[in-house]
């Protein structure tokens, strides 16, 4: 599968030149921080869906009538 979402078609040219300029702007010192960063964000956001999931998925409980 060679296309991603809004990219179209990307080849191997083109991410190499996108890594040289993510380099170039962030510094080699900078970018695993970057990427833990990104990666707790996307962590939490998929902690979050699943709990929207249990509680969609949850059954509902019906009061007593008294």
């Amino acid at each position: 599968m060679n296309k991603l979402l809004f990219l179209g078609s990307i080849g191997g040219w083109e991410i190499v030149i996108i890594a040289l300029v993510v380099l170039l702007l962030f510094g080699g010192k900078k970018i695993p921080e970057l990427m833990r960063g990104i990666g707790s964000g996307v962590r939490s956001f998929k902690e979050g869906l699943n709990e929207v999931k249990s509680e969609i998925e949850k059954p509902v409980e019906k009061k007593d009538e008294e």
